[in-house]
């Protein structure tokens, strides 16, 4: 979104630099490194903004907020609180009261009514998931033709620590008809005009009574962050985090699926374009599908491209993460693709975490090209050319960098 504010900080920028003679953009006079080949118009808007418990990020829109994490953020299989990516739809974001928050379990499905206190959640056998965390939109800012919505780059992700209770034991609070197909989420944020429709989200029961799927109250061992979604909220590994439920406070079974626009227009993507084996069959129809697991992918974090570096052993790293089978291999081409060597795995984290590699080559004198590919447990890679849909989702081309040794 530009906003008013946008233009006016923008504009100073660029007035600054129609004064020193330099040709840059507003968004790196404002120390923005952006993802090479966001649309143009992005530089003019973008800067490096800071909300209160936040690092600094990339700030895209601030009504509603959405700040992508910077390359450098994402270098540790662990994304700090303070480093993560914030995402909204709405822009009435309250600040919960955790003293009298409460979440209301029930609907046409359930046997009965439930309201869950924040202590009630945590009387519940706690749990933690490493998970990755990222937009459904993630590089939609890279696509060809380039789509609308958020442009984002490479930062609308991050992999944290997430603790709560199985969202199956809140569930049992109230007992599941046999009838019951899908599992709805509405939370505390809410739109500006009564025109917007409010953000609500439903996942299928079999998966909302899966064992990694819970409601989250802690990220990385601290309380969620206000901006991630305090007190509680829905964690979904391996699917997009458009189910992730922030600020929860409804929880219902529903014995029909749901009908609105989050669902259906919004969040859907060709039948049978991307290889995805978790489907959301009550939402399906003939052409679309929504948006479920994400597909196998990577990112070089180490470097950017078009750095500078010396001639001799370079280490390149990064991360490589699926849908929840697990990362079997990352392979790294020198050649665009002729011949691959198998990149280092480190640490793992769990089969829903990011998978740091690592690569050590020899960098020649002048131009050294590196492209990245991971496989995961199914046997499933990234594409070499971007599988295209109207929203922007999925894409999971291999990253290709080019490294200017001297």
């Amino acid at each position: 979104m530009i906003t008013r504010r946008h233009l006016l900080e923008t504009a100073g920028a660029g007035a600054a630099l129609a004064i020193s003679g330099l040709k840059f953009s507003a968004a790196e006079a404002a120390g923005v490194r952006l993802t090479p080949g966001v649309p143009e118009g992005v530089a003019s808007i973008a800067t490096m903004g800071t909300l209160p418990g936040k690092k600094p990020l990339i700030q895209l829109a601030d009504r509603p907020p959405n700040y992508e994490a910077p390359l450098e953020y994402l270098r540790t299989p662990i994304t700090p609180n303070d480093q993560f990516f914030v995402r909204y739809h709405l822009a009435d974001i309250p600040n919960v009261d955790a003293k009298t928050y409460k979440i209301a379990v029930g609907g046409d499905g359930a046997n009965g009514k439930a309201e869950l206190t924040l202590d009630d959640l945590k009387k519940l056998p706690a749990v933690e998931v490493v998970a990755v965390n990222q937009c459904s939109g993630n590089r939609r800012g890279l696509s060809r033709p380039h789509v609308a919505g958020v442009e984002w780059g490479y930062g609308a992700m991050g992999c944290a620590r997430w603790k709560g209770a199985k969202l199956k034991d809140v569930l049992d609070k109230v007992g599941l008809k046999k009838e019951a197909i899908e599992i709805f989420f509405g939370g505390a944020d809410g739109p500006v005009v009564n025109k917007t429709p409010d953000f609500v989200k439903s996942i299928p029961v079999w998966k909302a009574i899966d064992e990694s799927t819970i409601v989250a109250y802690e990220m990385n061992g601290q309380p969620l962050p206000h901006w991630n979604g305090f007190p509680a909220r829905i964690v979904v590994p391996g699917w997009t985090g458009t189910y992730w439920m922030k600020h929860v406070t409804t929880i219902d079974a529903l014995t029909k699926p749901l009908v609105d626009f989050w669902m259906n227009p919004a969040y859907r993507i060709p039948v049978g374009k991307f290889p995805v084996r978790d489907r959301f069959l009550s939402q399906e129809n003939a052409t679309t599908t929504p948006i479920t697991e994400m597909v196998v992918n990577s990112l070089i974090t180490s470097h950017r491209d078009g750095d500078k570096i010396k001639t001799g052993k370079v280490t390149v790293s990064g991360q490589a993460w699926d849908g929840g089978y697990g990362i079997r291999s990352v392979d790294v081409s020198l050649d665009g693709g002729k011949t691959w060597a198998a990149a280092k795995l480190g640490v793992d984290l769990g089969r829903f975490a990011f998978r740091p590699w690592s690569f050590e080559l020899s960098a020649k004198r002048g131009k050294n090209t590196v492209m990245v590919n991971a496989t995961n447990r199914l046997g499933q890679t990234q594409v070499s050319e971007l599988i295209f849909n109207g929203a922007g989702y999925h894409n999971n081309v291999m990253q290709n960098i080019t490294l200017t040794a001297g």
